[in-house]
């Protein structure tokens, strides 16, 4: 059964949080191990403790009003060969021991987590956004708000276990008496029952129902990204405080820009002349709306041109990436006659540039090399 926090500290159900921490202090002035060193004395000072943890805080607080125990463990250490866990269990079930009790579960019970998936674009991702999602969850039941019962009524010691949350069974077999423990058939292992339930949750102190619950994605997110969103999940049974609402992000492709982390990278098309002359394309970046990008003159197909801090935004720093511009060189697949001929003679031009660059520097290399050779042999 749930332990009496309140008779711990001396104070009532009704006292307030000063009145709660005035008679913790009081005693802990008391019980302090460095001013009593009696050993029941610093039994009655874990106590104290613990009531004051659990009544100082709201969530834990609410637990045991609704008759449950927020610091209860799940399974009692077990007698005997403990060091060897389940094992010691299977040698007391054997040999006479008597089963290990593990004790009621508790009416009242944190509840789970909850995972929703949401769809966003780079857009959204980049600058964040807020969204209204509907889930269907289980919440508090407003008609008991989380007590189960009906009107003032109260849950009741189960008969069937006495509170234990489970029962005791002997069987003969070869190797002797085996006693084994399963959970009470009557309460499910809580300890308690509720003869009058509530006529909403059925006595379990929620209810399903659908809610709007609005989620901001801050700037930064990427895909697979979690947003927690604490209280915001199922209630648990008995009206126990609720889980975590976790909203995992699904980026979807974007048709011209690809994400590397927090650099954006995108591909444009400059025709072949632009490329040699230099230019000037708008982009419409993801955040920055149109940004003119220099292509300089002489650019060769495959170029990067980067654009500093015109990427994502990271997720906490809120520092932005970059924006690389991979350029791709146009070729024009037909010309008429007049482009065709103004190629040909910047292509006759160009051959006729080289080839006087390359004989005006053979010529200059050679004639240096032969007379420092002809000096070297003949010592003119």
């Amino acid at each position: 059964m749930a332990r009496d926090y309140y008779g711990l500290l001396g104070v009532g159900k009704n006292a307030s949080d000063s009145e709660i921490k005035r008679a913790y202090r009081k005693l802990a002035r008391e019980l302090h191990p460095d001013v009593n060193p009696d050993e029941g004395a610093q039994a009655k000072f874990k106590e104290i403790s613990a009531a004051y943890e659990v009544l100082s805080d709201p969530e834990k607080r609410r637990i045991v009003d609704l008759g449950g125990d927020p610091l209860e463990s799940a399974a009692s250490a077990g007698n005997g060969f403990g060091g060897f866990g389940g094992l010691g269990d299977v040698f007391e079930a054997f040999f006479g021991g008597g089963a290990t009790s593990r004790g009621p579960i508790g009416r009242v019970r944190p509840g789970s987590d909850s995972l929703l998936r949401m769809r966003l674009d780079l857009t959204e991702c980049a600058t964040g956004v807020s969204k209204q999602v509907t889930v269907d969850t289980a919440v508090l039941c407003d008609r008991c708000q989380g007590r189960g019962t009906n009107g003032n009524s109260s849950p009741m010691t189960c008969d069937t276990c006495g509170g234990h949350g489970e029962v005791q069974t002997v069987q003969r077999s070869l190797l002797g008496q085996v006693m084994t423990a399963r959970p009470c058939p009557t309460c499910r292992g809580v300890g308690e029952v509720i003869p009058d339930p509530c006529n909403q949750c059925g006595g379990d102190g929620r209810v399903q129902a659908r809610r709007d619950i609005t989620v901001k994605i801050p700037a930064g997110v990427g895909d697979g990204m979690r947003v927690r969103l604490a209280a915001q999940g199922e209630v648990g049974p008995g009206g126990g405080p609720a889980g975590d609402l976790y909203v995992e992000i699904h980026e979807q492709p974007h048709d011209i820009f690809v994400r590397d982390g927090d650099n954006l990278h995108c591909t444009i098309s400059v025709p072949m002349v632009d490329a040699a002359l230099g230019t000037t394309v708008t982009v419409d970046a993801i955040i920055d709306g149109l940004t003119e990008i220099t292509i300089p003159a002489g650019t060769q197909p495959g170029s990067v041109t980067t654009r500093r801090g015109h990427g994502m935004p990271h997720l906490r720093s809120g520092a932005r990436g970059d924006l690389l511009v991979h350029v791709e060189v146009v070729v024009p697949e037909r010309l008429d006659h007049q482009d065709a001929d103004l190629l040909r003679e910047f292509k006759s031009r160009r051959v006729r540039d080289v080839a006087e660059v390359r004989s005006t520097h053979s010529h200059a290399s050679n004639g240096g090399l032969f007379s420092r050779l002809r000096e070297t042999f003949t010592g003119r």
